[in-house]
């Protein structure tokens, strides 16, 4: 195996890492906890199923760990194709990081409210539910600003996975089309109410899941091996 093959098949990994940490962290688990239209059943999921909400913190700050470390494998497997694109893709993916980190401080706010019994004597369950509602709502404003830099770092990548000969141009193309996804959905959800329950919403969504769920399957599984059609010849 060569050594662009180890770095693709490292790159895989780590991939890997992030999808599944931020399918836990962003999607299975606040879909087990929060009820948005009811706070009151939101903050007994919390109380209730504490060490499932803490497992959501660790997997989010496991998805953050390894988004910083994926762009500099990529880096150094793509930086020959295009460096300043290369350059590009570390950028706007390693920006994300701190506002991601400190982000995470609203969800240890929620623990902090729920696991302190001064608060708990102090406040009245409509104002713990307010509380612990505001801070969860920050969170996803948080998420959002963040979501511009998860959607911009796609196209330099994108367009190295096109230009570099040796990944799937279809792949490349889904990625870049992936970074006007995400930043659709922000500006739709910032712009127009309701935009975040449409249909345009999930759809707009799709390239970006598509193009980083088969760009991580092919790093891992075939590195930077291309397939080869091998024609028979029947002589008759």
């Amino acid at each position: 195996m060569t050594n662009r093959n180890k770095t693709a098949r490292l790159a895989g990994l780590l991939y890997l890492i992030l999808v599944i940490s931020g399918i836990l962290n962003l999607m299975y688990i606040p879909s087990q906890i929060i009820v948005w239209g009811n706070p009151a059943q939101t903050v007994e999921n919390i109380i209730r199923s504490e060490m499932l909400f803490r497992l959501g913190i660790a997997s989010g700050i496991v998805t953050f760990l390894t988004f910083m470390v994926l762009p500099l494998v990529l880096y150094r497997l793509l930086k020959e194709v295009d460096k300043t694109y290369a350059l590009l893709m570390v950028v706007f993916a390693l920006v994300s990081i701190p506002l991601s980190f400190v982000n995470m401080l609203n969800k240890f706010s929620i623990l902090t409210l729920i696991g302190n019994e001064a608060y708990l004597k102090t406040l009245d369950a409509s104002e713990l539910q307010f509380q612990v509602m505001f801070y969860l709502d920050s969170y996803n404003n948080g998420l959002s600003v963040s979501q511009i830099f998860w959607g911009l770092w796609l196209f330099p990548f994108g367009y190295l996975v096109y230009k570099s000969g040796f990944l799937p141009k279809i792949l490349g193309i889904i990625l870049m089309l992936g970074c006007f996804g995400y930043l659709v959905k922000f500006f739709g959800k910032l712009l127009f109410e309701g935009y975040a329950d449409s249909a345009l919403s999930n759809i707009a969504g799709l390239p970006a899941s598509v193009g980083e769920i088969g760009i991580c399957l092919w790093l891992l599984v075939l590195g930077t091996n291309t397939i080869k059609m091998k024609r028979k010849i029947v002589n008759t």
